[in-house]
């Protein structure tokens, strides 16, 4: 990781996640999903349909079943968790730094059947501080959320440690090729979430192999970051044309910018986006 520049704490991204949550969820999508699209089976340009591709990928990447006992770190507004316990019939706890967040996907959760609803739970806490006992989990999972996470090794053996033996780890993650960051891509790329550094592909393995994890696989899906972003800027070019709420118009303006950005880093290699999966001895 690159630490030579300015760090942002786990306060920072927590006061960040809350004080935007309400703004994303009234101008931008009200069920809380803003997560990487799998853009696959001739899948151009539907984001809903991409970005459940990668619910599904990770979901048969960790090889859940109705036995499996899931934790999903930075649940967000607890989409994965949902999709998870639907389609398996699992028991789901999501966990989220944001307060906001783990509020607006309790209440979510009240709003799903019965059946659904009581395999799913959620819980305000830190991944470097997992609020679980030892062994208490078979999978980890998690999307687009731990390269948030300053102290990341010592989220990496807190996930550790909650697996059981024999417990897989499966995320998808943004990731930090090169060392040296524009000045470009720092503003629209990190310091925009708070995002202060994180791995390359290869470091990222390297980093969960040295807690104890034994990688099974790991793939860089770039493209699909790209065409994430292609599709939003449009979309949010789009609303913003539609919309008479000013505030909403300037968001949506704001975003549909740094989308254009953010294209620009990816193909300088400044970003990306990839997939690892590991098990616990």
């Amino acid at each position: 990781m690159n630490t030579a520049t300015a760090t942002f704490t786990e306060r920072d991204v927590e006061e960040f996640f809350d004080a935007s949550t309400q703004n994303y969820l009234s101008f931008w999508d009200s069920e809380g999903v803003l997560h990487t699209g799998y853009f696959a089976d001739g899948n151009t340009s539907d984001y809903q349909a991409a970005a459940d591709a990668t619910s599904r990928l990770l979901g048969d990447d960790a090889e859940i079943t109705a036995t499996s006992r899931v934790l999903d770190v930075g649940c967000g507004c607890g989409n994965f968790v949902f999709a998870l316990a639907r389609r398996f019939a699992c028991q789901c706890e999501g966990l989220d730094l944001s307060l906001e967040r783990v509020k607006f996907a309790a209440q979510k959760r009240d709003e799903l059947p019965p059946a659904v609803a009581k395999r799913v739970s959620f819980r305000h806490g830190s991944a470097t501080q997992l609020p679980y006992e030892d062994g208490q989990f078979t999978h980890v999972v998690s999307q687009d959320a731990l390269f948030l996470i300053p102290d990341k090794p010592r989220s990496h053996a807190e996930m550790f440690r909650v697996l059981a033996p024999g417990g897989r780890l499966a995320i998808s993650d943004f990731l930090q090729p090169k060392l040296e960051i524009s000045p470009r891509a720092r503003k629209h790329v990190y310091d925009r979430v708070r995002w202060t550094s994180g791995y390359s592909l290869v470091g990222y393995q390297q980093a969960l192999e040295q807690v104890g994890f034994r990688v099974k696989l790991a793939r860089e899906l770039s493209p699909h970051l790209a065409r994430t972003y292609q599709v939003l800027g449009k979309v949010a070019t789009a609303r913003a044309a539609e919309t008479a709420n000013p505030d909403a118009r300037d968001w949506m303006l704001g975003f549909a910018a740094s989308c254009k950005e953010i294209e620009v880093a990816i193909d300088q290699g400044e970003f990306a986006w990839g997939v690892v999966v590991a098990d616990k001895p």
